[in-house]
């Protein structure tokens, strides 16, 4: 009898992309080309990483939030902008171009809003080319499936140490 039968290993979690890493990998290259594809429609390492990141704000995705804003960072993203991200539409430091790409990679985060869905849909197309608005959906597509896997696996976000302060003179 398997643990899970026996009822030992109820709780736990598995870690989906550990149990199949096979369709994991698939999905590692599937990120990998969507990342290419990106770079090949024009959006910069940044706005890509705001898309990853506002798709993980709304699917709640801990370790995904933890990952890209390290990834943000490293590309140049300003603490300020990230700090504000949840709330862009009330704030004037993304581009009416991030604007649309946010727009468009919520609309493809809950599509069930068909209105709203029209909307960003239509702004995309006005500030975004087709490439362009091609790459944001793939890459709020990715994200959303990455989100799943992390939070139904549950993977854990641990603790990083606070660097060590000098005392000044």
């Amino acid at each position: 009898m398997d643990e899970t039968a026996s009822g030992e290993g109820r709780g736990r979690r598995v870690f989906i992309d550990k149990q199949s890493p096979q369709v994991y990998s698939a999905m590692v290259q599937t990120a990998e080309a969507v990342r290419a594809t990106a770079a090949e429609a024009g959006l910069d390492r940044q706005l890509v990483e705001l898309v990853n990141l506002r798709v993980s704000q709304i699917n709640g995705c801990a370790f995904c939030l933890n990952l890209h804003t390290k990834a943000a960072l490293r590309a140049g993203e300003t603490a300020q902008r990230l700090g504000v991200l949840a709330a862009w539409r009330d704030t004037e430091v993304f581009t009416p171009r991030e604007r649309a790409a946010l727009a468009l990679a919520e609309a493809t985060t809950s599509p069930a809003d068909a209105a709203a869905q029209e909307t960003a849909y239509g702004v995309a197309r006005q500030a975004l080319t087709d490439d362009e608005v091609s790459a944001v959906i793939w890459v709020a597509i990715a994200i959303n499936a990455f989100n799943r896997v992390s939070i139904m696996s549950k993977h854990p976000v641990r603790p990083v140490p606070a660097p060590r302060q000098t005392p000044s003179a």
